[in-house]
């Protein structure tokens, strides 16, 4: 079975924008799901609600793929799982090291995704001497002595680090160095890679707070706060301001009162 180190995906030489890249595991998790039901085949409509985008956009998205759907029929379920798992590289192994086996990591480790996804863990690395050997999610824990080892012992080419931030930047460096040209990074932290590496950040903080922007701004439209600002109080004129502002209103115009004007 071919490796990561070997073959990549076609997505970039067949010139698909990043933003349908980004949208074809969505739309693959609602295929993979009707699939599942037995559904020969959907609207773009459809799949374009399930998947959580609208059908103009979907539709699109397949154009780069070549697939365009029968009319009256829809698109053939079973071929677009295949067509876009072969564009996302998913129809061969990628073996992949998780770096960082404290909770997270362990968590990681034990997500059953992975492998129905064409993915292979192939090792667990933790810096920690009294994690070397134990056993989690069936694989024995390896010490970081061996990252480099293990890189190229298994073909590994993507990365998924899961330490504390303060180690991430250390063990991004030593994964780049030994091979591995795609990161998943959950440590809080922006990481510093060079020209070629490609860094998905999943930061479950920053998405929390953004959510708690949107609850606060829903709470304040359910209880009615003011947007407008409240006007400051008039100040006192002098009287030759007065006098001014008088004059000023006495005036007519054509149509009627001229509006008065207060001096600059």
């Amino acid at each position: 079975m071919a490796t990561g180190r070997t073959h990549r995906p076609a997505t970039r030489s067949r010139g698909i924008p990043e933003a349908t890249v980004a949208r074809l595991p969505l739309y693959l998790r609602a295929l993979t799901a009707l699939s599942e039901r037995s559904v020969p085949t959907v609207s773009s409509e459809e799949l374009a609600t399930a998947a959580g985008v609208n059908s103009a956009k979907l539709r699109k998205d397949f154009s780069y793929l070549g697939s365009y759907g029968t009319r009256g029929v829809g698109y053939d379920v079973e071929y677009l799982v295949y067509q876009i798992s072969r564009e996302l590289g998913l129809t061969q192994d990628w073996p992949v090291v998780i770096v960082g086996i404290g909770n997270l990591g362990a968590a990681l480790a034990n997500y059953g995704g992975f492998a129905s996804r064409g993915f292979r863990v192939a090792a667990l690395i933790d810096a920690d001497p009294a994690m070397a050997g134990k056993p989690v999610a069936g694989l024995p824990v390896r010490h970081t002595d061996e990252l480099e080892s293990i890189i190229s012992d298994n073909g590994v080419s993507i990365g998924v680090i899961a330490t504390p931030a303060g180690a991430a930047q250390q063990v991004c460096d030593r994964l780049v160095a030994a091979g591995i040209t795609s990161i998943l990074n959950f440590a809080p932290t922006v990481l510093s890679v060079p020209e070629g590496v490609d860094v998905r950040k999943v930061d479950l903080s920053i998405e929390l707070q953004i959510l708690a922007f949107h609850e606060q701004r829903k709470a304040g439209e359910e209880t009615g706060q003011a947007t407008t600002a409240t006007p400051a109080p008039a100040q006192p004129r002098t009287g030759t301001q007065a006098r001014t502002a008088a004059a000023a209103g006495s005036r007519k115009g054509p149509d009627g009162d001229v509006p008065a004007v207060m001096p600059a």
